[in-house]
C-alpha cells in the first residue's frame, strides 16, 4: 500500500510540473458547475424502496422518476424506510406446506402489487413512482406474547 501511495505522489508531483494548479483547480470547478446543471433535468431510474409493514421489512424494485436533485437527496440521504400499515395493503395469505410431512409451516403474505404501488406513491412525495416491480413474499415474525 505505501508503495502505491508513493508511485501516486511522484505522478502528482510530475503531473504538477507540466499542468498549472489553476487550470485544475478550474477544471474541478467547471465539472461541479456541469453536474449541477445536469442535475436540474428529469430522470427515470430503478430504486429500492425499503417498506416496514407492521414491524416487518420488505425491500420492493421500483421504477421512479423524478429531477435529478430530488433523486439523488432520496439516494443518498433517505436510509429510513416507509412505514405501510399492513390495513392499507390488498394482500392475500398463504400457507407454506413441508413437503415431507405435509404440515403447515410457514404464513405466506402476498402484496397486490398496485395497492402497494400507491401506498409508496402517497408517502414519497418529491418523486414520482412509475411501477413496482415484482413484490416479494413476507414472511410475518411472529411475536411471542408474555
Amino acid at each position: 500500500m505505501s508503495k502505491l501511495f508513493d508511485k501516486a505522489k511522484m505522478f502528482w508531483r510530475g503531473v504538477m510540473g507540466y499542468v498549472s494548479p489553476t487550470f485544475i483547480i478550474l477544471l474541478c470547478a467547471s465539472f461541479i458547475l456541469w453536474y449541477i446543471l445536469k442535475l436540474q433535468y428529469t430522470y427515470t431510474t430503478d430504486y429500492s424502496v425499503v417498506v416496514n409493514i407492521n414491524g416487518d421489512r420488505l425491500r420492493v424494485p421500483c421504477v421512479v422518476e423524478g429531477k435529478g436533485t430530488n433523486l439523488l437527496g432520496y439516494r443518498v440521504y433517505m436510509n429510513r424506510e416507509i412505514n405501510i400499515p399492513l390495513a392499507d395493503l390488498k394482500y392475500t395469505q398463504t400457507h407454506m406446506l413441508d413437503e415431507d410431512t405435509g404440515e403447515v409451516r410457514d404464513d405466506v403474505l402476498l402484496f397486490d402489487a398496485q395497492s402497494l404501488h400507491s401506498a409508496i406513491s402517497v408517502r414519497v412525495s418529491d418523486i414520482k413512482v412509475i411501477s413496482v416491480g415484482d413484490v416479494p413474499p413476507l414472511f410475518p415474525t411472529v411475536k411471542e406474547q408474555k
